[in-house]
């Protein structure tokens, strides 16, 4: 389990078109929101996506980078890509399932053709969303089990706003005895 203000997996993934995306070297001044999305065969990831990619100025002016990540390979992934109209929006592919378990998404297996008419993969895995600071702890994390009522950026990005001005720090960080 990923614990608030501990460090996190570490995550070195290519990208479509800005080289090797590695969390340990990042160098966004207030970290990196990374959205893991289930694959090009999800409509709902698409939609997704397509308001992460209108937010992601949004997340840069105040600091923070962003990465949509699945465990599509290449071409599925500039498929999406294309398919949302990224321009700004970095995308990772090749996440590992293994990988994917570290961060706690859960792995779904296919179901066949999706709604849209493309083939799920064997394994894939569910959303999530996290914040991870420059120092490669987590700030926020959302997991899902289906693909259903995801956080919206637009209040992430008002959180952050609030975050910023009131120094306030990651919650959820006791591990003792309850």
């Amino acid at each position: 389990m990923l614990v608030p203000r501990q460090k996190t997996p570490d995550l070195k993934l290519p990208t479509l078109a800005h080289g090797a995306f590695d969390l340990l070297t990042e160098s966004s001044e207030r970290g990196t929101v990374i959205c893991f999305y289930r694959g090009l065969h999800c409509p709902i990831c698409a939609t997704y996506l397509t308001e992460f990619q209108k937010r992601a100025a949004d997340f840069a002016e105040r600091g923070v980078g962003t990465i949509a990540v699945s465990s599509d390979g290449e071409e599925r992934a500039r498929e999406m890509a294309e398919k949302i109209g990224a321009d700004t929006l970095r995308f990772a592919y090749d996440l590992p399932l293994t990988k994917a378990r570290e961060w706690g998404l859960y792995i779904s297996t296919s179901r066949g053709k999706t709604s849209i008419g493309i083939e799920e993969p064997a394994l894939f895995s569910e959303p999530g969303l996290f914040m991870v600071t420059p120092e490669q702890s987590l700030y926020y994390g959302s997991v899902q089990t289906m693909p259903f009522v995801r956080p919206h950026f637009s209040e992430l990005v008002g959180a952050l706003d609030f975050a910023i001005k009131n120094n306030y720090p990651a919650r959820g960080e006791y591990t003792g005895a309850v």
